[in-house]
């Protein structure tokens, strides 16, 4: 008997699709789950092989679950990173030129702690990004067979801010252009000084990749952040200010306590 977990599953919804453009319910795609995993485990290459599939029980809410979870290739890791510039660049570059498919991070506390999914080509690419990362410090934690980090874990990392570290803060959303060396491009001409204070992206295949970036922005680097920001524009990237926006003061950075002196506004650039 072969058993399949829920990502195999899904991953062999995404197959039948991409195969014969019919999307099945999970029951009908047991079997070729199952088929696959068969010929992996005995090595079978080169024959003709038969899976009975059945049903086509889906809805488009259902979906949503099934993209998140079909791409076998991806690993889920969870990351301690120290809170300093340089950082994000330094961990990237541990797994480039792999494509990463999510990366969400708040600052919050030195170290601070992300998740991170990226597409390994086999076990042993998984490892040995895996072991560049440990060999880096910044103490891997594979997530990958874990449900509850894939269905509930992955959407509740960052969280609130202090008050005292998002003073000067300022938060744009970014269209990257979904080609390979697009974050690597964003990470090295970005000036030194400033550093980056939360950072959310999910793949999700469209020709674009929407992103939330915060920036910590003295007033001393202002004028570098504009020179970056027209860079961008010049490669392709698109962005948009949000440091107003009513979602950010709600659930992105604490209040600031009503007992203390009033800070400065944080940085506007629009």
């Amino acid at each position: 008997m072969i058993t399949v977990s829920t990502d195999e599953i899904c991953g062999a919804i995404k197959t039948s699709f991409i195969d014969t453009r019919v999307v099945l319910e999970p029951a009908g795609a047991l079997a070729a789950a199952g088929l696959k995993k068969y010929t992996e485990i005995h090595d079978i290459s080169g024959q003709t092989l038969v899976a009975v599939t059945s049903g086509a029980n889906m809805d488009f809410d259902r979906l949503r679950f099934v993209s998140e979870r079909a791409d076998t290739s991806e690993s889920l890791v969870a990351i301690r990173i120290p809170e300093r510039p340089g950082s994000f660049l330094q961990l990237y570059e541990c797994i480039y030129p792999r494509n990463v498919t999510e990366f969400s991070y708040r600052i919050s506390g030195d170290p601070a702690s992300i998740f991170l999914s990226f597409q390994a080509s086999s076990t042993a690419d998984r490892q040995e990004v895996l072991q560049r990362l440990s060999q880096s410090g910044f103490q891997p934690l594979d997530l990958s067979s874990s449900d509850l980090a894939k269905t509930h874990g992955r959407h509740f990392a960052g969280g609130r801010a202090p008050a005292d570290i998002t003073t000067e803060e300022a938060l744009f959303q970014f269209e990257f252009p979904e080609t390979p060396g697009s974050l690597l491009r964003f990470l090295k001409n970005l000036p030194q000084d400033i550093n980056v204070s939360l950072f959310h992206y999910r793949s999700h295949g469209a020709d674009v990749a929407r992103v939330l970036v915060g920036f910590q922005v003295p007033a001393k680097t202002r004028p570098q952040l504009r020179e970056y920001l027209v860079l961008l524009a010049s490669k392709g990237f698109t962005w948009k200010e949000e440091t107003s926006n009513d979602m950010y003061d709600r659930f992105l950075r604490e209040p600031v306590p009503a007992n203390r002196p009033k800070t400065p506004p944080p940085i506007t650039l629009s």
